[in-house]
């Protein structure tokens, strides 16, 4: 035994004691004790499959539990072990028909904690995911995909010299690789050639179009390159690793990368008489002449060094290398960097060694790294000039070959003839990568615009022309620079700057660029130094709202608008800095423009047009935005005031007619928004908005329009719990009532949560106002039926879904305090000469229906879950049983109204299997034979009903023996002064016996074997319908129960003697029958001749030939009464046929065997009987043993009484 820390919850007679241990913990222990039973049951079940996988996740379970109770683990894996338990215990429950259990961070949600909208939406989304996991939805395709690679080996016959092996991600559509290369040294044996370093073994891909994986490599000093090995990957991917051709940074990255690609060259022999081994050696120099150190890389696998050389083409003057170089040069270091590429030939007669070996250094090439005008070297495919050059003593001082042409493009028309008509060149690709340095012309003149103060005025239209990546790549610098020249001049750039302001801003709405707004957030909070701007920015602001209802063209004023979210963050913060710089001066000043521009948008907000026009999607783009300017004025102004703003704003808009109406939709989404803000969530400025909401919620709910929108925003407010929304309820039951008529609509559960809460939340003084609202009897009387409507409707099995029982335990909850409230209601208004048949009758029939739920029938439930029911909400069918007698004993005289229509519902109530509810509801019954008796002299219409619905009920599997012997006790006790007693005990008595009669039969039949037994529970009972109940209908449907199990029996001579008993009820008349059973409406006479046939030929099936001459006998002369000779002719040649039978063929004589049943211990229908058995001789012997087995059994035990 281990004692834990717990607290007591409602301590007293319906306590409940919580463990203090994690909610995880608890529900482990709770679920794994009712699977424990459960799987034991599928073990006798045969359920093998379950029940092994069953117990591979309690085992599991079970582990993860124990490392969960250790309390080791990392916050994180806490979460991971968390997570997959709850999924593994929402899979049982699935596997196993439980319940779903509501969570909120992996824990139980009470539903007593939580506002009923707020269950909805947990169980609804936890549902949602069950259901595709179950499915196994294909899940949508990943944005991002990682190539994750490791270098093991190389295996070869040929290797015998070290590699260096390139990986890159190779696009196949473009021809090009789109990644950097991954550089892997490998020994002669084809391993790692560092096998500790792990990091250099092993690289990650992220990478986004139909791409190719290349493999490349050379052998050191080898001539030729190894083949290219390419495997076709073919995955739709969506971020690359790098943006080096022209694709995004990450947001927020800084770099500045040049990579460069060794494309081929053109050489000449240089008197010689082979071509030559060209090497080329790239060093990267810094301004001052010196090799800069580390900076070039070969590939990401290796770090950085001084310089790179080629692989070398054995005889060849035009070799193509397509080797690539990473330079990451700091950007300090870019200005005055230039490339120099020594050229060298290599000779075959030495070794290549490249310490022994002789290169001879034949010419060089350079490119300079920054332009005159102060652009880096443009992206793109260069022919560079190659200078020719013997000793590398010339090349000491790099002063004296920069100022010579370094491309043949840079060449002068004219001028240096010899160098271009010189057939040597040397190609190079490059590639900035770079989120510092621009290569757009008109992007570097805005940058530098204190150098030339003159282009601002040209520069800055240009701004919206250049292509979006080059904006986002350098999105601090161009905000710095916009409010720099706004701060400069705001008279003379004020308008250009904020249109270029609004245009950076709706640039990050695109899809491509939503991941640089975090780097704009994170600009405004910290790099924003704009203090002064707030003025400007409002000045601009208002002079495009005041020209909304005038101008021509709306495109740009929707731009602005659209924009206006961001507009307000550079406002408030503005705002902000200078109160901070100054302590807080000009506030006044400050509020009274923020009120003035608001006034302009209440004015062109109001603006109502005929139709859509283009100033009713203008209105629509503010209204989207709304909600978040609100947030923002937030940082500056009070709660209270902003609502104002908030309040006005939206009461500003014009009620609208047109149901298709873009600004319909968006009003109410604004409403949304604005609702889920903490501008709402505040209590005080919640009382200034919530008329507004209502208002509107209002006019859409009367005209249902929009109505998932408004069941969002019902769900979102009623999760806050505000009473005042009571105003809402009439419209919501309006509306739950008007959808049943047609298919459940989606949005039909929201309004039920928030109907239910709207209920949950009324009190006393809330209920008489909700009452209240109904001056007349018939709009009561209209509101009560709607109500009564709907809960019905909530009821109803299909409501939520099977394994939603916490949600239809608390619906039940909510409708059972309602009806209590209600109760009262119908008392005071609608007894006497106010008395409504329709309203109480639907009272009574909400209450049965409410009784007969399958999720209250706390029988079929396990032992833990009906313990946790009644200690939460106790046995709600016994609270609504006492209302209901309650309610009853009000009617008074008028009772009778109700007797013939509730005798049924009532029965069906009573057989609940549930003592205190029988006990209630069973004396309803002595008040209607009361009432009936007092009325007519008899009660015959009460026992008709009573008998007419015990039948069809017990044979649904309702009712019991306790069920009968409480019947009689209570109503015998009753009426024990009752002036009409003997009757009242006569009819009470035959209740009974019919009650005994169809409990034996249902037991009989629950066995699903035919035998004697069986049989004589079906004679027992169809000869009480027809003896004592003179019921011919229940006679003929057990005459055609008997008739089925002879024929199930094979007794087809006593299946046609049970059917005759129909048939003889009948007569040859043209009387018109109703469709009964299996039959079809037609004639008495139709009927009968069909019986006859069916009859003639199951004697016919029992050899029993003599029956059929008789029958066919009958149906001749019937058929010759009417002239049908064609049937006659058809009868007479039958019986014929039969005579032939009897003269020809075999038949055995039977035995007759007399059995009586004697003593008290024999089956009811078995006592004081006599029956007749016809036993054929070759199966004498299979009778005499079941007689042994069952009847002499009887006969046996009850000689011993």
């Amino acid at each position: 035994i281990h004692l834990k820390n717990a607290h007591v919850k409602n301590k007293g007679q319906f306590e409940t004691v919580i463990p203090t241990e994690d909610s995880v913990i608890t529900e482990i222990t709770m679920t794994l004790r009712d699977w424990g039973t459960m799987w034991k049951q599928l073990y006798m079940r045969n359920e093998g499959d379950l029940f092994h996988r069953l117990w591979h996740v309690m085992n599991e379970i079970l582990e993860l539990r124990q490392q969960v109770l250790v309390g080791h683990l990392t916050h994180d894996r806490l979460s991971d072990i968390k997570q997959h338990i709850t999924a593994r215990l929402d899979w049982g429950n699935e596997q196993l028909g439980l319940d779903l259990v509501p969570r909120r961070d992996f824990s139980m949600v009470d539903p007593d904690e939580i506002s009923i909208t707020e269950l909805y939406r947990l169980v609804g989304s936890h549902t949602f995911m069950l259901t595709r996991h179950r499915r196994r939805e294909a899940p949508p395709q990943a944005s991002m995909h990682h190539l994750f690679l490791q270098m093991k080996s190389m295996m070869s016959s040929n290797l015998g010299e070290e590699l260096e092996v390139f990986y890159s991600v190779y696009d196949s559509r473009e021809m090009r690789p789109i990644s950097e290369r991954f550089f892997v040294r490998l020994n002669k044996q084809g391993l790692p050639k560092s096998p500790e370093k792990t990091e250099r073994q092993c690289t990650l891909f992220v990478v986004s179009l139909d791409l190719f994986r290349v493999h490349q490599g050379h052998v050191l000093g080898v001539e030729a390159p190894l083949s290219h090995v390419l495997t076709d990957i073919s995955t739709q991917l969506k971020n690359r690793l790098h943006f080096q051709y022209g694709y995004l940074p990450p947001a927020g990255e800084i770099r500045n990368d040049l990579y460069v690609t060794l494309e081929r060259g053109e050489f000449e022999k240089g008197g010689k008489s082979v071509a030559r081994n060209v090497e080329v050696t790239v060093y990267l120099l810094g301004g001052d002449g010196q090799v800069l150190k580390g900076l070039v890389c070969c590939g990401s696998g290796e770090p950085g060094v001084d310089e790179h050389r080629s692989f070398v083409l054995y005889h060849s003057n035009s070799p193509r290398w397509a080797e690539q170089i990473k330079l990451p040069i700091p950007l300090e270091m870019f200005h005055g960097t230039h490339l120099r590429f020594e050229l060298r030939h290599c000779s075959s007669k030495t070794p290549l060694s490249k310490e022994k070996g002789e290169k001879k250094l034949f010419g060089f090439s350079f490119v300079p790294l920054m332009q005159d005008d102060g652009r880096p070297l443009p992206d793109g495919t260069h022919e560079l000039i190659v200078h020719k050059c013997e000793e590398t003593a010339d090349l000491q001082d790099p002063a004296r070959y920069l100022k010579l042409p370094f491309s043949k493009a840079s060449l002068q028309p004219g001028n240096n003839q010899t160098i271009k008509n010189s057939k040597e060149s040397f190609w190079i690709q490059s590639s900035l990568c770079s989120t510092k340095l621009t290569q757009n012309g008109d992007m570097l003149d805005l940058l530098k615009w204190r150098v030339h103060p003159d282009r601002i005025i040209d520069c800055l239209p240009k701004l919206k022309d250049i292509d979006g990546t080059e904006i986002v790549k350098f999105l601090q610098d161009t905000l710095d620079t916009l409010f720099g020249i706004l701060d400069e001049s705001p008279q003379r750039y004020g308008l250009k700057v904020f249109d270029c302001l609004v245009h950076v801003i709706n640039l990050l709405q695109d899809s491509k660029f939503q991941l640089f707004k975090p780097v704009m957030d994170n600009y405004i909070e910290n790099h924003f130094a704009g203090a002064l701007s707030y003025r400007d920015l409002i000045r601009v602001l208002k002079w495009y709202v005041d020209r909304i209802i005038d101008a021509e063209h709306q495109e740009q004023i929707q731009q602005v608008l659209k924009a206006s979210e961001y507009l307000f963050k550079y406002i408030v913060q503005s705002r902000r800095l200078y109160a901070a710089a100054t302590g807080g001066q000009n506030e006044e000043e400050f509020r009274c423009s923020v009120h003035e521009l608001f006034k302009s948008i209440h004015l062109f907000l109001s603006h109502e047009s005929k139709g859509i026009s283009p100033i009713t999607h203008t209105q629509a783009v503010f209204l989207r935005s709304f909600p978040t300017v609100c947030c923002e004025l937030l940082k500056i102004f009070s709660m209270r005031e902003v609502a104002n703003l908030a309040r006005d704003t939206l009461s500003s808009l014009p009620a609208l007619t047109h149901t298709d109406c873009p600004l319909q939709a968006v009003k109410l989404q604004c409403m949304a928004k604005t609702v889920d803000s903490p501008l709402y969530i505040n209590p005080e400025s919640r009382c200034v908005l919530l008329p507004v909401v209502l208002r509107l919620l209002h006019t859409h709910l009367q005209e249902q329009r929009e109505l998932v929108l408004c069941a969002n925003i019902l769900t979102s407010m009623l999760t806050l719990n505000t009473p005042a929304t009571v105003s809402l309820t009439p419209k919501l039951i309006y509306i739950l009532k008007l959808n049943n008529k047609s298919d459940v609509c989606v949005f039909q559960g929201e309004f039920v949560a928030c109907l239910l809460t709207l209920l949950q939340q009324l009190k006393d003084k809330e209920y008489q106002q909700l009452l209240s609202r109904f001056p007349t009897k018939d709009e009561l009387t209209s509101f009560l039926l709607q109500l009564f409507t709907v809960f019905r409707i909530l009821i109803r099995p299909d409501m939520f879904p099977k394994d939603w029982t916490v949600m239809r335990l608390v619906a039940n909850n909510v409708i059972i305090t309602t009806i209590l409230y209600l109760s009262d209601t119908l008392r005071n208004n609608f007894l006497n000469e106010k008395f409504d048949f329709k309203v109480w009758e639907s009272y009574f029939y909400l209450c049965i229906i409410f009784i007969n739920q399958p999720c209250l029938q706390l029988e079929m439930f396990p032992p833990s879950k009906r313990k946790k029911v009644l200690e939460k909400y106790g046995d709600m069918r016994v609270m609504i049983g006492c209302e209901i007698f309650s309610m009853w004993q009000h009617l008074g005289d008028y009772k009778l109204n109700l007797i013939p229509t509730l005798i049924g519902p009532f029965m069906e109530v009573t057989l609940v299997p549930q003592m205190d509810l029988r006990n209630v509801l069973i004396p309803i019954f002595h008040d209607m034979m009361d009432c009936e008796q007092q009325r007519s002299g008899n009660f015959k219409q009460v026992e008709a009903k009573l008998i007419d619905k015990l039948d069809g009920l017990m044979s649904e599997g309702k009712g019991d023996e306790t069920y009968r012997e409480l019947f009689n006790n209570i109503l015998l006790k009753k009426i024990e002064r009752e002036t009409w007693r003997e009757s009242g005990v006569s009819h009470i008595a035959t209740v009974t016996r019919l009650m005994e009669r169809l409990l034996d039969y249902r037991d009989c039949m629950k066995i699903g074997e035919v035998d004697g037994k069986t049989m004589g529970c079906t004679v027992n009972l169809l000869n009480f319908y027809k003896t004592e109940l003179n019921k011919e209908e229940m006679y003929i449907r057990y005459i055609h129960k008997l008739y089925e199990l002879h024929l199930k029996a094979q007794n087809y001579t006593e299946a046609s003697y049970t059917l005759l008993l129909y048939d003889e009820l009948l007569e040859w008349t043209e009387r018109p029958l109703r469709e009964f059973l299996t039959y079809p409406m037609q004639s008495e006479w139709q009927r009968k001749e069909c019986l006859h046939l069916t009859i003639v030929h199951n004697f016919d099936r029992g050899k029993c030939w003599e029956n059929c001459i008789i029958l066919c006998r009958e149906l001749a002369n019937q058929y010759e009464a009417y002239y049908d000779y064609r049937n006659l002719s058809k009868m007479r040649m039958m019986e014929a046929s039969f005579y032939d039978k009897i003269m020809n063929q075999q038949r055995l004589e039977p035995e007759f065997f007399r059995v009586g049943f004697y003593g008290k211990k024999f089956p009811f229908f078995l006592r004081v009987q006599f029956f007749r058995h016809i036993c054929i001789i070759f199966i004498y012997v299979c009778i005499h043993i079941i007689y042994n087995k069952t009847l002499l059994i009887y006969y046996n035990k009850c000689n011993k009484s």
